[in-house]
């Protein structure tokens, strides 16, 4: 059985082009284009891992995953920032916030796999 991994992002082509690395690879992909949408498909499916972007119109990455750590749902499910910011003071907030790894943007379709495999499994 594959591995469901959620992408969270604002920009139709990032999720395209890292649903497609992912899909690719044998995972299972769930989009959403912000934080609520993304809240909502997390509450609402079991998902393996969460690769989130930070910067998002509506509710941001931080914001989201404050929420979803709330839920029973978040359990065990590891979140990857996929972001432009590179900033320690966001890094640290994304950890105390609940997040598992950061990975900075424009991402190597290999980088990308061998994070996944280290926090979600093959």
């Amino acid at each position: 059985m594959s591995k469901t991994i959620l992408m969270v992002d604002d920009s139709a082509s990032v999720r395209q082009m890292v649903g497609m690395t992912l899909k690719q690879a044998g995972y299972s992909v769930v989009e959403a284009c912000d934080g609520q949408e993304a809240l909502q498909k997390a509450t609402a499916n079991r998902v393996d891992a969460v690769i989130t972007d930070l910067n998002m119109p509506g509710m941001d990455g931080l914001t989201f995953i404050r929420q979803y750590r709330a839920s029973p749902a978040s359990s065990g499910v590891p979140i990857v920032f996929l972001t432009t910011e590179s900033d320690e003071g966001l890094k640290a907030q994304a950890k105390q916030a609940g997040a598992t790894g950061w990975m900075v943007k424009p991402f190597k379709p290999d980088q990308l796999l061998a994070i996944m495999r280290k926090v979600a499994g093959a």
